[in-house]
């Protein structure tokens, strides 16, 4: 699939290792967790939709909720195209007020963004070496963010402490209110592609969610 990635993150002093994760499994995790955080930063281009269509072929097969979820983006991929998304994508999380549908997860957490869940994260990205870039305006509770951490995490760490730092900070700021985004973007009216992309996420941190449980 190879998925570029956001870009709202950087580790200060020092770039993060690019290094491919030994194993297939993890290989296959950081570039979800990539793809994720660059459907929920912008919208697709047309490689970018193409490429969907192509990565079904492998990801997309059997009746499981994720194989389902990878089949369904795959075809709204083929029916839509850059312009189409662009549009859905401000449509729903840009434009004048609160935007249709929020990505951020003081708003889901505390109900209004900028609160104290945002500190924590924070605290949190601090000690992981990790920071906002300059530029971005984007803060850092948005869940490409947070998906971007968690492929920085999958990349840099595949040892048993790895695997703690990928589990606490899954369970601590993205499990509790990943299900109600899919939700939210499942339930709005102008969300077409992007209620596929919200499937998506849930099915795969859905995955996440009980293999963390089982570590």
């Amino acid at each position: 699939m190879n998925a570029p990635q956001a870009a709202i993150l950087r580790a200060p002093g020092s770039a993060p290792s690019a290094s491919p994760p030994e194993s297939a499994e993890d290989a296959a995790r950081a570039e979800h967790y990539a793809l994720l955080a660059r459907l929920f930063f912008a919208a697709p281009d047309a490689p970018l939709l193409a490429a969907l269509v192509v990565a079904s072929d492998v990801f997309g097969v059997g009746d499981s909720p994720f194989g389902v979820a990878w089949a369904e983006l795959a075809n709204a991929a083929r029916r839509t195209d850059a312009q189409s998304v662009h549009d859905e994508y401000e449509a729903l999380f840009q434009g004048i007020g609160r935007p249709e549908v929020m990505l951020y997860g003081s708003f889901y957490l505390a109900g209004f963004l900028m609160e104290e869940p945002l500190a924590d994260l924070r605290d949190d990205l601090a000690e992981l070496g990790l920071a906002r870039r300059g530029g971005v305006t984007e803060t850092e509770d948005h869940v490409a963010a947070l998906a971007e951490v968690m492929c920085h995490l999958v990349i840099t760490g595949a040892d048993a402490a790895g695997l703690a730092r990928q589990r606490a900070f899954f369970v601590r700021h993205l499990q509790p209110w990943y299900a109600r985004l899919a939700d939210a973007l499942a339930a709005s009216p102008r969300a077409s592609f992007y209620a596929r992309v919200g499937a998506l996420a849930r099915a795969f941190f859905d995955v996440e969610r009980e293999a963390f449980a089982m570590d």
